[in-house]
């Protein structure tokens, strides 16, 4: 499938996105942090199938991909949010199925309380959004200067699968994206050191993560070194009402790209009906 390419005007923000389906019901997919992502990176074995039945929308947030940067080069967690929230309001119809990979989880988890009316159901992966101390792996991640061998180091912490930072084709494709100096000088400007500094600023407090009254589904994968399950994962599963957690094993922070297959089959499920509401 030839993923289609548009950009729309967004609070005066020219952003880059990506559209299929059709039908009623929207879902939109919120990439994660890591060096020369984008919205295609992330999604783009994930979108043909949901769009099969979905309308399914994938922006580049504002700061990554082809998503206009900001001159000033500041990044906070409102800029990022209220960008979504009004992208949302303008492609879709009604409440939508949003999908949150790893900071675009914490993102996630933000519209969740600030504006529940804009969701039908939540879904997270490798998540941030709890309070906890910023792991070796985050702080490689956000810490990156481009180089082939600094990349292949992320692609064997970002997968379970070793022979993934053998594949030359993605190293350097992940790279090439990397090294752009105008993405390279965002990338730099987001996570400045202190780095727990801006982790602690994408964390919700526990009350009002209990306060998301939202079903939603959590996958994780067991092996993540980028974002430990223990300390966020686990917690979001105790502290949200209406949740339920997915286990990976064998499985790294790609989630959607080490687990492709079985990763949609729980989506499509989870979003066809069950729960309706899960109690405890």
């Amino acid at each position: 499938m030839d993923i289609q390419s548009k950009f729309i005007d967004i609070n005066g923000t020219s952003t880059h996105y990506h559209a299929e389906g059709s039908g009623d019901e929207t879902i939109i997919l919120i990439h994660g942090s890591g060096p020369g992502v984008s919205a295609f990176a992330n999604w783009r074995l994930v979108i043909p199938r949901l769009s099969e039945q979905y309308r399914v929308f994938a922006p580049d947030i504002i700061g990554f991909g082809q998503t206009e940067k900001p001159q000033d080069h500041v990044y906070t967690m409102e800029l990022w949010v209220e960008h979504l929230i009004t992208f949302i309001e303008t492609v879709a119809k009604g409440p939508v199925y949003l999908i949150g990979n790893s900071f675009g989880g914490a993102l996630s988890l933000q519209i969740a309380h600030r504006r529940p009316d804009l969701l039908k159901k939540l879904i997270l992966m490798g998540s941030v959004g709890t309070k906890h101390p910023i792991s070796e792996g985050l702080d490689k991640v956000w810490g990156y200067e481009p180089s082939l061998d600094a990349m292949r180091e992320l692609i064997r912490l970002f997968s379970y699968d070793q022979a993934a930072a053998n594949n030359e084709e993605l190293v350097r494709l992940r790279y090439e994206a990397s090294k752009d100096p105008e993405a390279h000088a965002a990338f730099s400007a987001m996570f400045p050191e202190p780095r727990q500094a801006k982790l602690d600023e994408m964390a919700l407090e526990d009350e009002e993560i209990r306060a998301i009254d939202i079903e939603t589904l959590i996958f994780h994968g067991l092996n993540d070194q980028i974002i430990p399950i223990e300390e966020t994962s686990y917690r979001l599963v105790e502290l949200l009402p209406h949740a339920q957690l997915h286990v990976f094993t064998q499985c790294g922070h790609w989630t959607q790209i080490e687990k492709t297959e079985p990763f949609i089959d729980h989506i499509l499920t989870f979003l066809a009906g069950y729960p309706s509401k899960v109690s405890r």
